[in-house]
């Protein structure tokens, strides 16, 4: 594959997302599910909870647009299974999530999309919360490999699925681009095989 998708490290801005139990439908709410491509998504990121009567509220994502590093606590993404929420907050500009936890299969779907999700305990993610709330333009880095976490003049030790984190660093986690690359090697083990009848 080539060398763009090898996810080693990514870094930005940080937006603290603050709870527990924070699931796909307040992320992305279901109403939004019945657009046919993603292309939309970013705007409805949060929707809900980015909105009151008067328009946008002081919700963090309004409060940190541009960031790239989102920052969550425990059983983010729990909820359904919906590729539509971490869909949504790569196109709003979410290159990596630091937490606490993460509903497996919304830390799955972020696999996919090349988005590392690692972990800490909830005291760190505290401090690295409140360090973004004090430091917004502060940038926050995080190393796939060597499973670490860097802000201001700290760095923390953090941890990424192995599978992710494999995928990730291999350039292995688009799997769409991997059949791609190796077509003409499945188009020549599939001319080899005997019961498998040509075009001609």
């Amino acid at each position: 594959m080539a060398p763009e998708n090898h996810i080693t490290e990514v870094g930005g801005t940080g937006v603290p997302i603050p709870g527990d139990d924070i699931d796909t439908d307040q992320i992305l709410p279901a109403r939004f599910m019945k657009e046919v491509t993603f292309d939309n998504m970013a705007d409805y990121l949060f929707y809900d909870a980015r909105r009151d009567d008067d328009g946008f509220n002081d919700h963090p994502l309004n409060r940190f647009e541009g960031a790239s590093i989102a920052v969550v606590n425990s059983n983010f993404g729990c909820g359904s299974s919906r590729e539509h929420a971490p869909q949504a907050m790569m196109r709003w500009g979410v290159d990596g999530i630091v937490g606490v936890s993460y509903a497996e299969i919304f830390r799955d779907n972020c696999k996919s999309l090349g988005i590392p999700a690692v972990t800490t305990d909830h005291e760190t993610v505290t401090e690295l919360q409140e360090w973004i709330e004090a430091n917004p333009d502060g940038d926050i880095n995080i190393d796939v490999e060597n499973e670490a976490v860097t802000y201001g003049d700290t760095t923390i030790d953090v941890e990424i699925d192995d599978a992710m984190k494999e995928a990730l660093v291999e350039g292995i986690w688009d799997t769409t681009a991997l059949m791609y690359s190796n077509r003409s090697k499945v188009e020549e083990t599939v001319a080899g095989l005997p019961y498998v009848e040509g075009d001609d």
